[in-house]
């Protein structure tokens, strides 16, 4: 069976079982998800979605974070951990995207990467859930699933998520990416993977 066909078999399952594939973090516009994804970095999205409705009442516009004081913002987020380094970030980005793109989130993974603390997995779900983009986010549930199905024999986000956009249907990619998150935290997680619950296991390269 080629990684091709794995991938597909792959993506039929996990439809099948998360037929609804939404993204774990809570957000009402793309400025929030963008705010929320750099908060869940090192940080569960539990965690992030306890934080962020403070976050989010206290500052409702692109301009209220750009007036904000890292104090007080650090104050907000600071559970969610590394809240220094995540409230500079957080201003920043907003003030660019005021100064440099309209006040508008860009929808291009170079002018999302351009922005303060984004890298290509955050821009990769703002393409993929806001502009409704093929994204690949490889974070580390759908790493390790990759992996397991033998779709690719490698850690690095980036090269994850190459693979895998030349092996999933372009369609599919956000989708099977969230589906992912949620199969690698019920069933397969990183401690053990409980082959015999999983919907994959007939074709999973580490159950045969």
């Amino acid at each position: 069976m080629t990684k091709k066909e794995i991938a597909l078999l792959a993506v039929e399952a996990l439809q099948k079982e998360y037929p609804d594939a939404l993204c774990s973090l809570h957000a009402d516009n793309p400025l929030e998800l963008l705010i929320a994804t750099r908060l869940s970095a090192q940080c569960t999205d539990a965690r992030v979605n306890l934080v962020t409705p403070a976050l989010f009442a206290k500052y409702p516009t692109l301009e209220d974070y750009c007036n904000a004081r890292v104090e007080d913002v650090e104050e907000l987020i600071h559970s969610c951990g590394f809240f220094h380094g995540k409230a500079r970030d957080i201003i920043a980005m907003a003030q660019k995207i005021r100064d440099d793109f309209g006040g508008n989130v860009p929808d291009t993974m170079e002018g999302l990467t351009s922005l303060q603390g984004v890298g290509r997995k955050t821009a990769n779900l703002i393409l993929g859930d806001i502009y409704k983009k093929p994204a690949v986010v490889a974070d580390t549930h759908l790493i390790r699933l990759s992996n397991r199905l033998g779709l690719v024999a490698t850690k690095d986000p980036y090269k994850v998520e190459l693979a895998l956009k030349k092996l999933l249907p372009p369609e599919e990619s956000n989708d099977f990416c969230h589906r992912a998150v949620l199969h690698g935290r019920a069933v397969c997680t990183a401690r053990k993977a409980n082959c015999e619950a999983c919907c994959m296991q007939s074709f999973c390269k580490k159950k045969i």
